[in-house]
């Protein structure tokens, strides 16, 4: 068996290369995540560091690791579905070969033993490649990771034995599982019937399918309904969930969706003769059709989705900036400085907020236990007065008017790490160590990073004061234009000064710039995969329809006639799978416009508009590039002695 594996594995190398381009890529991205969170792991923080260096340096580490383990599911997920997808096309472009395997006397268990060793043969191809592959790899995901600011610079990933041996025996693990369900189907089908391609050869929705991609889509449709009554971090997940399922369900069910939905461009098609030969070609050619439009629905699925989600949730974040804070104009400068913006005519309040180098240790709960931790970022000292003054949200527990004194609340960045009303921290400012009581609890927001703890102006010696970094929130005088006030800033040396709507888009942009690198991460790799997989279905679909084009032209059409069906076929089929995935993100957005309204008043859904007008002209470019060079391939010889030809 495995003599005549390696024959057929030969005479196949075309078929297959596609399918070892998606065992290597896919053990690739695995590995090179893997090692370079297994490096993450191993990282010292040098003692020298201060304790907030200490600290920012730790939640990078705790956030690229995060960041890396959806990076692993993701390229778990797209290995699995992209691998078993193109192994089961190529399957089906040989079920006549196999037939007439069955035919000479094979059994079906000889056929599925056949399949496996192939499977085998491609999947150590594969996988060989995808580990030296991964090397470079790792050293392209830890340098991105660095510049975008994930990790420290000088941050240096190291090879990992195990890590790789494991990545190998993944990415076996994956072509074998990919196959075996296509290799199954195979064997089950009668000789005679995939000779004649009747009957269950014949049939692209099978059983399975059915139930799979029909349950998915019933989860997906729940999902959605659901998420409709979610609040922000639940539709966030939901949003994700929809992505993913939902272009499981609609790859799945793409042999019902591709035709109908190639009878909504009928008109376009029917313009012409090669367009109406194309929608011909979508109506008989379903698994054809439906292996082109997968890979892409998932694509369109996942980078819109993921996207379009993050967006919303900046948009929402730079919205609620704006309704919890109340002032006109917002001030950066350090303590020193802004001490002098409440001299400046026209101005009624200035709430001064310092960032101070202090830090705060307590007992903290989490997921039921307790423990003690020391906080070093996001202390703020502020005036308890006019800070109420220009901050709407009033706290969940206690008040801020009992702010003064040793005290302490607990602010936004840290209200649901299980802090208690009345109990008590450790705070060290500028060498003195005092007790804090907790007097308040303020209500979480949406934005990454936010204050974790106020403490009153007065617990902070002038001199760190006067150097900490501060932000003003300032209030103008009734009946006083903020544009003169904000001049007679300027002109007084305040800092820079901005509208309080242009503060808030300066935080929403922030927060999006620092969505987008997650993105970045998640969906690098793993968009070039997808991308590979849609070139690989072109390339195998190609591959079966020398046969079909000799005829087409022996009837009188020409080699380039030919070559502009094609294109036009593959574009069809693009426009269609970028339709498909496009509803799904529309799906996956639906609950963050509903959470929006709850959030803050308004339905903020983003549409990715710079990735939407990346991807569309991209789609057809890769796809069309590809079909007219595998349709040249496949009508060089003279059309005659491909159409005698015998299979």
């Amino acid at each position: 068996m495995l003599r005549l594996s390696l024959t057929t594995f030969r005479e196949h190398r075309r078929l297959f290369a596609g399918a070892i381009v998606a065992v290597a890529l896919g053990v690739a991205l695995l590995q090179s995540s893997l090692l370079v969170m297994a490096a993450i792991a191993d990282a010292k923080i040098p003692p020298a560091l201060s304790g907030q260096a200490r600290e920012r340096l730790r939640d990078s580490y705790a956030g690229a690791a995060t960041l890396l383990g959806m990076t692993v599911l993701l390229a778990a997920f797209l290995a699995l579905f992209i691998v078993s997808s193109t192994f089961a096309f190529t399957v089906a472009q040989r079920r006549r070969e196999l037939a007439l395997l069955r035919l000479a006397g094979g059994s079906r268990p000889q056929l599925l033993g056949l399949l496996l060793s192939e499977a085998l043969l491609l999947g150590t191809a594969g996988t060989a490649t995808g580990v030296l592959v991964g090397v470079p790899a790792t050293w392209a995901q830890s340098w991105s990771l660095v510049a975008l600011g994930f990790l420290p610079g000088g941050f240096s990933p190291h090879l990992d034995g195990g890590i790789m041996l494991g990545s190998a025996c993944a990415g076996l693990g994956v072509a074998l599982l990919g196959v075996l369900a296509a290799a199954r189907r195979a064997a089950a089908v009668r000789p005679l019937e995939a000779l004649r391609d009747t009957g269950r050869a014949a049939r692209v929705m099978t059983v399975s399918r059915w139930f799979f991609g029909t349950s998915s889509l019933a989860v997906t449709v729940w999902m959605v309904w659901v998420g409709q009554a979610s609040e922000v971090l639940g539709a966030i997940v939901i949003a994700l969930g929809v992505s993913v399922i939902g272009a499981v369900a609609l790859s799945l069910l793409s042999p019902l969706a591709v035709p109908l939905a190639s009878r909504l461009l009928g008109p376009a098609l029917r313009s012409s003769t090669l367009g109406e030969l194309a929608q011909a070609n979508l109506r008989d050619a379903v698994r054809r059709s439906a292996s082109t439009a997968a890979p892409l629905i998932v694509l369109v699925a996942l980078v819109l989705g993921l996207t379009g989600t993050l967006d919303s949730l900046a948009a929402m974040v730079g919205e609620e900036q704006q309704r919890i804070v109340a002032g006109d104009l917002v001030a950066d400068s350090t303590g020193a400085v802004a001490a002098r913006i409440a001299q400046v005519p026209g101005v009624a309040v200035a709430s001064v907020q310092s960032t101070v180098p202090i830090s705060v240790t307590g007992r903290h709960r989490r997921a039921g236990r307790t423990f003690r931790r020391t906080l070093y970022s996001g202390i703020v000292a502020v005036d308890p007065s006019s800070y109420r003054r220009t901050h709407r949200p009033a706290p969940r527990a206690g008040s801020l008017d009992r702010l003064h004194g040793r005290t302490i609340a607990v602010a936004p960045g840290q209200s649901e790490e299980g802090w208690r009303l009345g109990g008590t921290v450790t705070a060290r400012v500028g060498g003195q160590r005092m007790r804090l009581r907790i007097v308040a609890l303020l209500p979480p927001t949406l934005e990454n990073g936010a204050d974790n703890f106020l403490v009153p102006r007065e617990l902070i010696p002038d001199a760190i004061a006067a150097r900490a970094p501060a932000q003003t929130v300032i209030q103008v005088a009734p009946g006083t234009d903020p544009a003169a006030v904000a001049g007679r800033l300027r002109a007084a040396g305040v800092g820079t000064v901005r509208t309080l709507a242009r503060w808030a888009d300066d935080r929403a942009a922030a927060e999006e710039r620092a969505n987008m690198a997650i993105f970045a991460v998640l969906m690098g790799l793993g968009g070039l995969y997808a991308a590979v997989a849609v070139v690989n279905a072109v390339v195998i679909a190609g591959a079966e329809r020398t046969a079909e084009f000799a005829v087409a032209r022996v009837t009188g059409l020409s080699r380039s006639q030919v070559v502009r069906m094609a294109l036009i076929e593959a574009s069809a089929v693009t426009a269609i799978g970028l339709a498909l995935g496009g509803l799904v993100a529309a799906g996956a957005l639906a609950g963050i416009g509903a959470a929006g309204v709850r959030a803050v008043g308004v339905p903020l859904v983003a549409v990715p508009w710079t990735p939407l007008l990346l991807l569309v002209p991209g789609a057809f470019l890769v796809t069309g590039a590809t079909s007219v060079w595998s349709t040249l391939s496949a009508t060089r010889r003279q059309p005659v002695t491909l159409v005698t030809a015998r299979e």
